[in-house]
């Protein structure tokens, strides 16, 4: 809350949304960690999220009516964007957050003058990819053993999208 009341002070914006993106803050952890370990058999430790924090990079929060309900993490680099984490609270699922909050972070890597994003899925995750496909990413590798599975490890599909072409 005191986040949005400084930028609204300062750049003199209106009501907040029920709906915004904000960095991610330390802060934030604790969400963080409660919605990785939720979604994800094998998630990312808090020393990884802290990591992510301390060397800059692109750290989002997703919120929606003031409460934390999503993060994302991306690389942005010389025209490239690679997203390395995008996760919702499973109970906004389904809702087409995960279609809005992808958007949005594809205009803010525009935005900073990305023309490109590319992300790695596991090809078990449908859901994902099927959101990813209908807006305009592509297969164009796979990287074999990526991610730990409870029987050894899964591969990876590696999707990129040219930013200017995405269906919004």
């Amino acid at each position: 809350m005191a986040i949005w009341q400084d930028l609204k002070d300062k750049l003199g914006l209106g009501e907040k949304p029920a709906l915004f993106l904000r960095p991610m803050k330390e802060r934030d952890l604790q969400h963080v960690l409660r919605i990785e370990r939720e979604m994800y058999d094998y998630p990312w430790s808090e020393d990884i999220f802290r990591d992510c924090l301390r060397v800059a990079y692109s750290n989002w929060a997703l919120i929606k009516d003031e409460q934390f309900i999503g993060y994302a993490i991306l690389s942005i680099a010389v025209g490239e964007a690679h997203i390395l984490n995008i996760c919702l609270d499973k109970q906004y699922t389904g809702q087409g957050l995960g279609r809005h909050f992808l958007t949005e972070l594809l205009d803010m890597a525009k935005g900073k003058e990305a023309e490109r994003i590319f992300l790695e899925v596991r090809q078990s995750n449908t859901v994902a990819i099927n959101l990813y496909q209908t807006m305009g990413f592509k297969k164009i590798g796979q990287r074999k053993k990526y991610y730990q599975a409870a029987d050894g490890r899964e591969d990876a599909m590696v999707l990129s999208l040219e930013i200017a072409e995405a269906e919004r």
